[in-house]
């Protein structure tokens, strides 16, 4: 299953991913969004959206592990894939209608959010 990840890019930027080749993806405090970091599988698609400033999907990265063996802080490691050529932005997204109903838009505020197949592709067309 895919997933959508925000972060802030002053904070932890898609750049930052790309430098370091891999990280621990963490700071989620939302019970919801760590119900689903525990969810996520070997080689599961992410796409990285840069909240805040850019508003935008700006690359794509995989699930290399994940532990969830502690249910509050489950250790998801990411790696990253490629940046996008042409970013999406939030009103893109907003726009396209296989958006429609998403969580994405119910609950804007959760940083770890569920993809469907069709919704990943879109983004990374």
């Amino acid at each position: 299953m895919p997933y959508l990840l925000k972060t802030e890019p002053t904070t932890y930027s898609f750049a930052n991913l790309e430098k370091d080749g891999e990280t621990t993806w963490d700071g989620i405090r939302n019970a919801q969004a760590i119900n689903t970091l525990a969810a996520m599988k070997k080689g599961d698609k992410l796409a990285i959206y840069h909240s805040v400033t850019e508003k935008a999907v700006v690359g794509t990265a995989r699930v290399v592990s994940v532990d969830a063996s502690d249910p509050r802080n489950p250790l998801v490691r990411i790696a990253p894939v490629k940046a996008l050529k042409q970013p999406k932005t939030l009103a893109a997204l907003k726009a396209e209608k296989l958006f429609a109903g998403s969580l994405l838009f119910r609950q804007f505020r959760l940083s770890v959010v569920p993809l469907s197949d069709a919704q990943y592709e879109w983004i990374v067309s």
